[in-house]
């Protein structure tokens, strides 16, 4: 049976666009059932559209967290989703959302956790002087950024480097990361072992 995904975004979606391209080419073996939204006006949604695939919209402006979260949850379950991916989705989900879908949530973060979780991860390792950051595919839990680490990519850090510039980096790697660490919780070639996923031996 193929699996369905669903893509959470807030805004220009480029890690969803990954995603989807990689779903196109057959190197993620499932199919996007819909990309979610708190924001009416987020680009990735326009993305999405253009490829055929289902948008909703859900704002989040006068809602209570554990009211919104009910009802992302509702729609996500009518439509059998499978595995739930964070792609830039600026809320902060509930115990009560993440309960359902234990094991099934997927977030990417721009640094390498535990390193500098929460916002700004880039400009936080740019000022702490990191020679090494990068990016971190994990599973969501009930804490911040502090779910079992399914991958990691690191990306140097230069002398010349800007927030800004540093930034850009990451974000190339997030784009190749994410859709890897997709590709192999779909497999379900792996295990986990307290905060560790493990990979049977080759």
């Amino acid at each position: 049976m193929n699996k369905r995904i669903a893509v959470l975004l807030s805004g220009r979606g480029s890690n969803f666009a990954a995603i989807a391209a990689a779903v196109n080419a057959g190197l993620i073996p499932a199919s996007i059932a819909v990309v979610v939204s708190n924001r009416a006006g987020a680009p990735g949604l326009d993305h999405a559209r253009a490829l055929g695939i289902e948008t909703l919209v859900l704002p989040s402006p006068g809602i209570t967290r554990a009211d919104y979260d009910s009802a992302l949850a509702a729609e996500l379950q009518a439509r059998s989703v499978d595995l739930v991916c964070l792609a830039g989705f600026m809320r902060l989900l509930s115990p009560s959302f993440v309960r359902p879908f234990a094991g099934r949530i997927l977030n990417i973060h721009p640094s390498l956790l535990p390193a500098f979780p929460g916002l700004d991860a880039q400009k936080q390792a740019f000022e702490y002087g990191v020679r090494i950051t990068g990016c971190t595919v994990h599973f969501v839990d009930e804490g911040l950024d502090s779910g079992p680490i399914v991958l990691q990519a690191a990306v140097p850090v230069l002398d010349t480097d800007t927030v800004e510039s540093l930034s850009a980096r990451i974000l190339e790697a997030e784009h190749r990361a994410y859709p890897q660490a997709i590709a192999l919780v779909l497999s379900g070639n792996y295990s986990i072992e307290g905060r560790r996923v493990l990979r049977p031996k080759q």
